[in-house]
């Protein structure tokens, strides 16, 4: 009888099978796991490759529908026996395709299956029983489980994967793509990836294209790449080829990252370096020039060692603050309590005035003065005995481009009454020329019986951070 692909066709290829095989030889050299069973599904024959599949030997004219030790749907929810391929098939007298399902063997192993149930009719027509085939689907299973995890991977990848074939055409991109380029899945996908390129760039497809012909993997190289809103943007780019079953090279997969961030860190690092630089000469320049000027008025070399290691200190200290506050400044308030505090006389200092930022060159070269004003007071004046008092204030006045800083270091108190360094010392030309002209203002010391004062008058864009500050004046102007 000629076996046809309709179910009369198989009903009819199906009796020949039916329990009468005088050889079953046949079925035991077969690869697949198969067995019969009659037409109330107990189970009449089994070949080794079904016993190997099962991991047991089922009881033949006793167990019913199928050989599992235990039998689970594709989603490995539990699945009785009666519900299984075979005894659907003959309970509802229909021919199903490859069913899938999960059996589990007495070991515990799980293993996916496809199971294809023919069922077997006499020539009368009626059910004799029936034939089913077990085929082991572990390695397609795993292949399609390892390809959604793959799919997962790189949908969920925060660098842009983009695929393409070898004329150029994108054949797949995930969400961070879109979120790089701006253009959609639907929108980018069958289009060519030479959209992405700015005009002057077009010529790098071509290179690589080339190059993945040849079955070379692009190593990684930064590029500049076009947005959907015309925007240009930089990124690094990885390009290996897409291989096919066969190994023939199909395509190119594409790894693209936004690497923005890290260019504008470079640009900063950069004009951070310049700015470190422009800034270290200026302190080398003050130090020197303290040098210099500390050597016309140092009683030895004893007291000249002193007072240039106090200097550079004080210097230091300043530096500490503009380090804290990432170069951006520091307020008034610390920048005196850092100056006053090594001379253990900041319970003795009054600190007046509205909350004020210093830009960093004010903070340098107030912060020179506050210094020559504690050495002077601690020396002299209010600091140098516990009677003493220093009073600090500061004023802004005016408005818009107007506007005035203007700061007074009142001293009552003291040995001497704060008579100072005569007016001819290092501490003089600091206060009265140094920083003055530093902050583009003007500056003078007052001495009296009660005590001393110095008074500071500068425009208030020569103090304030948020706008460009006056001259980087040295010492060595002097």
């Amino acid at each position: 009888m000629v076996l046809t692909d309709s179910f009369t066709g198989r009903r009819a290829g199906a009796q020949a099978l039916d329990g009468r095989i005088s050889d079953a030889r046949l079925l035991d050299a077969l690869p697949v796991a198969v067995y019969t069973t009659d037409a109330e599904g107990r189970i009449t024959y089994f070949n080794e490759a079904a016993a190997t599949l099962w991991g047991h030997r089922p009881i033949v004219g006793e167990t019913r529908w199928c050989g599992t030790w235990r039998l689970y749907t594709p989603h490995g929810d539990p699945q009785q026996h009666s519900d299984s391929a075979l005894a659907v098939a003959i309970r509802e007298r229909r021919q199903p395709d490859w069913v899938p399902a999960i059996l589990e063997r007495p070991d515990g192993t799980r293993i996916p299956f496809s199971s294809f149930p023919v069922l077997l009719f006499d020539q009368a027509g009626n059910l004799t029983g029936a034939i089913n085939t077990l085929m082991d689907i572990s390695r397609q299973h795993d292949a399609a489980a390892a390809d959604l995890r793959m799919a997962a991977i790189v949908d969920s990848s925060l660098d842009a994967i983009v695929s393409k074939d070898l004329t150029s055409t994108i054949t797949s991109w995930n969400s961070a793509a879109e979120q790089l380029f701006g253009y959609t899945a639907e929108e980018a996908v069958g289009r060519n990836v030479a959209m992405l390129f700015p005009d002057d760039r077009q010529h790098e497809e071509a290179v690589i294209i080339g190059r993945i012909q040849r079955g070379e993997r692009v190593e990684t190289y930064e590029t500049i790449r076009r947005r959907k809103d015309g925007t240009l943007i930089p990124v690094s780019l990885t390009v290996s080829p897409i291989r096919d079953a066969a190994g023939r090279i199909v395509g190119a997969s594409k790894i693209a990252r936004d690497i923005s961030a890290s260019k504008d860190s470079e640009k900063r690092i950069r004009l951070l370096m310049r700015e470190v630089n422009h800034r270290v000469k200026n302190q080398y320049a003050v130090i020197l020039s303290m040098i210099r000027e500390t050597n016309k008025r140092a009683q030895g070399s004893a007291d000249f060692e002193r007072q240039v290691r106090e200097r550079i200190m004080a210097l230091s200290r300043s530096h500490d603050l503009l380090v804290m506050g990432d170069w951006k400044g520091t307020t008034i308030n610390d920048l005196l309590r850092s100056q006053v505090t090594p001379f253990g006389g900041e319970d003795m200092v009054e600190m007046l005035g509205p909350p004020l930022m210093l830009n960093p060159s004010a903070v340098q070269y107030l912060g020179i003065a506050f210094h020559e004003l504690a050495t002077n007071s601690s020396k002299y004046g209010a600091l140098s005995g516990h009677d003493g008092r220093i009073r600090v204030s500061w004023s802004v006045e005016g408005e818009g481009p107007d506007r005035r800083f203007h700061l007074t270091w009142e001293e009552t108190g003291g040995q001497t009454g704060g008579a100072g360094d005569g007016g001819g010392g290092f501490g003089t030309v600091v206060l009265e020329r140094v920083t003055p002209q530093a902050v583009g203002g003007q500056g003078r010391v007052v001495y009296d019986a009660a005590g001393m004062r110095w008074i500071l008058e500068a425009p208030m864009h020569f103090v304030e951070p948020s706008s460009p500050t006056g001259p980087d004046w040295q010492l060595s102007h002097q």
